[in-house]
């Protein structure tokens, strides 16, 4: 299954970004540079989303827009794509 969730990156004072997913409730990366703080920001929604998968009724929120996102000068917007692969009686 592929999730595709919008993330917004703000860059703190020190210079490293900060990230957060309006739609995923608590799923937040931060990164010393951009790149870091979006391959931390991938590995967020990875677990946020398998976490879901593991409850009985997994329940995910509706994507938001990119232009619905209220944003502060300067953020950026990314969307994040996550692939969930399920090997279910798959044995090695």
């Amino acid at each position: 299954m592929k999730f595709i969730y919008p993330a917004v990156f703000r860059k703190q004072e020190n210079g490293s970004y900060h990230a957060f997913f309006p739609d995923l409730e608590c799923c937040e990366a931060s990164g010393d540079t951009l790149d870091d703080a979006i391959d931390n920001a991938n590995e967020a929604a990875r677990n946020w989303i398998t976490v879901e998968l593991e409850e009985e009724n997994p329940i995910f929120p509706y994507v938001s827009d990119i232009s619905d996102i209220e944003v502060e000068e300067g953020d950026i917007v990314r969307n994040i794509s996550v692939n969930i692969r399920f090997y279910e009686g798959w044995d090695e």
